[in-house]
């Protein structure tokens, strides 16, 4: 039986363009937070790569916090849509304060700085917003055809955001006068800009009544505790596998991201960076395009995601052969083969978590989207932060020298290791974890027993 319809295509569009707000604060972050403390305000990478990691602490417990005031919402904007809404505003003054460390300023305070609007930016405010964003995938729609054309809009969006924030930034820094003040000024614009379009992706959808959800649920949802639910969200095996699947493809992201590192000091100029750029988020946007209709076709998510991986994984050893040969052109290539591969996921994430979250009302009768949407933002943050911050570590450990003319042989080999080899150990055990989230066939085995019993029911009775 077909499902039932709940969107129109500006709705999917609307809800698409939420992301181009949250990557006008992820990827100016992960793309240039390091280069600019290190290489613009001179400040040790590994000093920040520590700052970062501590930061982690504060969001590790804030992911299930927020989620969970989320869970607890009831207004008539809904559960998730105010939390999206207000907290952006904390995001656009706190993006612009992490590019505007004061330079007059000693290194110690410096540090402080930084720490105090890294943490409030991620800890606090990305996080309200960014789980409630991505929990809108399970409000706003019952089917699981339209979460996944959702998903993919939503990724579309932000791989456009990312192309261009990738290949315009470094020149655009420049343009506006360089050093500390181009930086801060770049800081200003994206925060505008993410401000109006979330603001806009507010209002373009409503959640659905509350009432379209009590079918399966308890009405004591809401009596649970903090740590009642969070044992709910752990019984979801699928949940601990999507969650540390997420983190790992935020790690990849983040060892992608030292691709500034490695153009500027290893193919000899740092705005190859956006040409590698391209070709990662160009092939992204153009599969993330036809992902729904391939799902489609194939009936599934499953089987795609897993191949998708293995793909990647080939596409990433060709990168470096490509490397080692010294041809731009093939590294070109084979990037865009492996994003081909990484391609579904990123589309059906979304899907998948909603699938994960059906499953927790399924087998105990809760709805927990808010804490299930969680792990977007924990795998988001904590596997972006910790792949900047273990990236950094290497980097520090072996010799790196901030805005050196040529760095140490030491240095150049872990710049290898971290753009190279890591991409290809990060795809490998993903693929291996998407093995285990096969969350819509036991969906669909346990609707099939619920109607079997319900039948069976209904024939005693008679």
């Amino acid at each position: 039986m077909e499902q039932k319809k709940y969107l129109k295509w500006y709705h999917k569009v609307g809800y698409g363009a939420g992301d181009i707000a949250g990557n006008c604060v992820y990827a100016l972050l992960t793309a240039f937070m390091m280069i600019y403390l290190t290489d613009t305000v001179g400040l040790s990478m590994g000093i920040v790569s520590s700052l970062i990691a501590a930061s982690k602490i504060f969001d590790g417990v804030s992911d299930f916090f927020f989620g969970r005031l989320i869970d607890k919402t009831h207004t008539k904007m809904g559960k998730a849509r105010p939390w999206m809404l207000w907290p952006y505003i904390g995001c656009a003054v706190t993006l612009v304060a992490c590019f505007s460390i004061p330079t007059s300023w000693g290194q110690t305070a410096q540090y402080i700085f930084f720490f105090l609007a890294y943490t409030l930016l991620n800890a606090v405010f990305f996080t309200a917003n960014n789980i409630a964003y991505a929990s809108l995938t399970a409000l706003i729609t019952k089917n699981t055809s339209e979460r996944v054309q959702i998903g993919s809009f939503r990724f579309i969006f932000a791989f456009a955001t990312k192309i261009v924030i990738e290949a315009v930034t470094i020149s655009a820094v420049a343009w506006l006068g360089g050093g500390v003040f181009g930086w801060r000024m770049i800081a200003i614009i994206f925060a505008v800009l993410g401000l109006i379009t979330n603001t806009l992706s507010v209002f373009s959808v409503k959640e659905l009544p509350e009432d379209e959800f009590k079918e399966s649920e308890k009405t004591e949802e809401n009596k649970l505790t903090f740590l009642q639910s969070f044992k709910v969200l752990l019984k979801n095996k699928y949940y601990i596998f999507i969650c540390i699947s997420y983190v790992l493809t935020q790690l990849y992201a983040s060892v992608i991201g030292m691709g500034t590192y490695y153009a500027k000091y290893i193919l000899g100029n740092e705005e190859i960076f956006s040409t590698l750029s391209l070709a990662i988020n160009i092939t992204m946007v153009v599969a993330l395009t036809v992902l729904p209709f391939v799902i489609k076709k194939l009936g599934g998510m499953y089987k795609l995601n897993i191949w998708g991986y293995v793909l990647a994984t080939l596409g990433r050893v060709g990168v470096i052969v490509a490397a080692y040969m010294g041809s731009l052109p093939m590294m070109l290539v084979f990037t865009a083969v492996a994003t081909l591969g990484i391609a579904p996921l990123q589309g059906d994430l979304n899907a998948l978590i909603a699938c994960c979250s059906e499953h927790t009302t399924l087998t105990t009768g809760y709805r927990l989207e808010g804490m299930m949407y969680s792990c977007s933002s924990l795998g988001l943050k904590i596997g972006g932060a910790l792949g900047t911050a273990i990236s950094g570590w290497l980097l520090a450990a072996a010799g790196y020298v901030e805005n050196a003319a040529v760095q140490t042989p030491s240095a150049i080999n872990m710049l290898n290791f971290l753009y190279l080899w890591m991409p290809v150990i990060l795809c490998a055990a993903v693929a291996f974890l998407l093995v285990f989230l096969r969350v819509e066939k036991a969906n669909k085995d346990l609707l099939k027993e619920k109607n079997e019993e319900n039948v069976e029911n209904i024939s005693v009775e008679a």
